[in-house]
């Protein structure tokens, strides 16, 4: 009880602090606000380890594509995921709910560094055009793209089937997917208390590559990811 206290105070001190010093870069190139979200990340793996004393094990960092564009498919259990994956891709495009976006600072600084918002099962103008966003947006920027096919945070042994919307993407970027799997939630789960010393396993995989069927890409997607959520769990 007591290292989660200390964990909860120092973590969302740091990343208030963090934002409340970033509002001047809200005017500089995008690139030193990118620089801090990579920062956070670092701190949160700090926390963890110090103040948790858990691990975080790294498998596959090789499958990281260099000097080309792709987007990740990253199982999702917990908030350490939007943390911790800036840490080792560099400058990523988030998809995230539009309510974020109203956040006062936090908000502000999604936006700056081209967050992609959409109102879930809600037919607006503006999703009707979100392919198109996402297409514009990976393509000038040359970031590589982070999803969450399952949608919401999971628990560790819940298997639910992903969203279409991975499939419309993969087909309409035409670029390499790296799928991702995690068991965040062994250690910082959805709710309730985060658990000490345990590990943390993160296994990046084989980039799957473009030009599957949608429907084809997302079986395929589930069963890699799931099979390895199988394995490190």
């Amino acid at each position: 009880m007591l290292r989660n206290f200390l964990f909860n105070i120092f973590f969302y001190f740091g990343i208030i602090l963090v934002f409340l010093l970033a509002i001047p870069a809200l005017i500089l190139p995008n690139k030193i606000i990118l620089f801090l979200g990579k920062l956070l990340g670092h701190w949160s793996v700090f926390c963890i380890k110090f103040f948790l004393g858990n691990k975080i094990n790294i498998i596959g960092k090789e499958n990281i594509l260099k000097d080309e564009i792709f987007f990740v498919a990253c199982s999702h259990q917990s908030i350490f995921e939007t943390f911790f994956l800036q840490t080792i891709i560099n400058s990523p495009i988030f998809i995230l709910k539009k309510e974020l976006l109203k956040i006062p600072v936090f908000g502000w600084h999604l936006k700056k560094i081209n967050s992609i918002a959409i109102d879930r099962n809600i037919t607006t103008k503006e999703n009707l055009g979100f392919l198109e966003k996402i297409y514009y947006t990976v393509n000038k920027t040359k970031r590589p793209l982070i999803i969450f096919p399952q949608g919401t945070r999971i628990l560790p042994n819940e298997k639910v089937p992903f969203k279409k919307g991975v499939g419309r993407i993969y087909e309409h970027l035409k670029i390499k997917c790296i799928p991702i799997a995690l068991n965040s939630g062994n250690v910082w789960p959805k709710k309730g208390l985060k658990k000490t010393n345990g590990q943390i396993t993160v296994s990046i995989l084989k980039p799957i590559m473009p030009g599957i069927e949608k429907d084809l890409f997302i079986k395929e997607l589930e069963n890699i990811i799931y099979s390895e959520m199988n394995k490190i769990n």
